[in-house]
């Protein structure tokens, strides 16, 4: 009989747990043919989140879990799961629904049956959403596949289905700046697709802010493409063009008409222009720079505090 880990990364999900568990419970029954183990990762939550995974642990003994020292992030408690899990095919859910357990039985077939070493799905509507939070997404998406090699599906979510062979493709990208979308694309593999209709939260309120959306979108470009340095250079190269230029300008207009260039207002305009285009060079440059300080640490990604596991592997 087949093993399916469940991995659920949790922050703060009190509220939503009973009904998650309530689902798991229904689609325990809908997939008899297989065995489930449920591991909940508590990413440094500060409400009685870990309270409720520990008694679930009591009453049911598929449930299992790993409690970090602090909050890490959801890459990192993702990370985290796919190290301890035991299953012969492995999947990523939200513990507020979003990710509809429904679809697991056909993804289940379509990487045991049909050829395919994951199945991931994708939003194919944003209802419910703020505009301005959709259309910076949406823009996210499109950007990504200009600038970078490898392809990210508009509206894909974490909710993903692999076989073994695929989690110990990510296991060996033990990297500490973690893009999980990008690194679902970058290992390859077949993958089929599952779209469905955006669904609410079933309880609680989303942890990702725009700030820390935006924030997570820097840290997949940076981690997925070099373009930006590229567009940097260009920047630079522009620049000193556009000097030469004026200078040429000014000397030309000084020797034939004798009238030099007047004006402070025009002058600080450039030389604020200039010193803007400079920074966000700098900037640019600093992202890189600040990553590759990261990494270079070899900080661990997470610290478990607890857990009750099938088996303890070092972050």
């Amino acid at each position: 009989m087949d093993l399916i880990t469940v991995i659920v990364p949790c922050f703060n999900e009190e509220a939503s747990l009973p009904y998650f568990f309530s689902a798991f419970e229904q689609l325990k029954k809908a997939m008899s043919s297989v065995a489930f183990e449920l591991l909940f990762v508590d990413d440094g939550s500060k409400d009685s989140t870990l309270s409720i995974i520990k008694q679930l642990a009591v009453e049911h003994d598929e449930v299992e879990y790993i409690s970090f020292s602090r909050n890490f992030g959801k890459e990192a408690a993702m990370y985290a799961g796919l190290k301890h899990a035991r299953g012969d095919y492995v999947v990523f859910m939200d513990a507020d629904l979003q990710d509809p357990p429904s679809l697991l039985p056909d993804m289940y077939k379509a990487v045991s049956e049909e050829g395919y070493d994951s199945a991931a799905t994708r939003r194919v509507t944003r209802a419910g959403e703020p505009p301005i939070r959709s259309f910076f997404a949406r823009l996210f998406y499109r950007l990504m596949n200009r600038i970078s090699r490898t392809e990210l599906v508009d509206g894909a979510r974490d909710y993903r289905l692999m076989n073994r062979k695929f989690v110990n493709a990510l296991l060996e990208l033990a990297e500490y700046n973690r893009f999980s979308k990008g690194l679902f694309g970058w290992v390859g593999f077949r993958t089929k697709w599952f779209a469905f209709e955006n669904v609410e939260r079933v309880a609680g309120e989303t942890k990702w802010s725009f700030w820390k959306l935006l924030l997570y979108a820097v840290d997949g470009i940076v981690a997925f493409s070099t373009v930006p340095l590229i567009v940097s250079t260009m920047f630079g190269i522009l620049s000193c063009l556009a000097s030469f230029i004026g200078i040429l300008f000014v000397v030309i207009r000084k020797l034939i008409i004798g009238d030099p260039i007047q004006g402070w207002a025009s002058t600080i305009c450039i030389i604020l222009l200039m010193g803007g285009i400079q920074l966000l060079c700098t900037g640019i440059l600093g992202q890189y720079l600040a990553k590759t300080y990261l990494e270079t640490k070899k900080r661990p990604v997470y610290i478990i505090n607890e857990q009750k596991t099938g088996k303890r592997l070092e972050a």
